[in-house]
């Protein structure tokens, strides 16, 4: 039984809502976008961004692999299993304060 998740508009109103100081719906989504911009670009020159008490993310390198043969494990007949090509991946590693907020 999967929840359904946040969209960015409730996850902006929500934001908007615990902040009754005068945060408009406009700042907070500015400052969302913004955030995510910054990520973007430190992942791209660094390599890694942290979103402190949520997440690290983290650039990860792939090397290419060549076309193997092997054993299908279901149907036991032979199959070759096709070359990758080198990829860059993203893996967010939840920091000790989030892992400790869902224990």
């Amino acid at each position: 039984m999967a929840t359904k998740l946040m969209s960015k508009s409730e996850l902006i109103q929500k934001i908007a809502d615990a902040h009754p100081s005068g945060l408009s719906r406009r700042d907070v989504k500015a400052v969302i976008e913004s955030l995510a911009e910054i990520g973007h670009k430190e992942l791209k020159k660094a390599g890694a961004f942290l979103v402190p008490g949520m997440a690290k993310f983290v650039v990860i390198k792939k090397p290419a692999t060549k076309a193997r043969k092997g054993i299908n494990p279901f149907t036991k007949e032979p199959t070759v299993f096709k070359a990758k090509p080198a990829r860059k991946i993203i893996r967010a590693r939840p920091v000790k304060a989030a892992k400790d907020a869902v224990a």
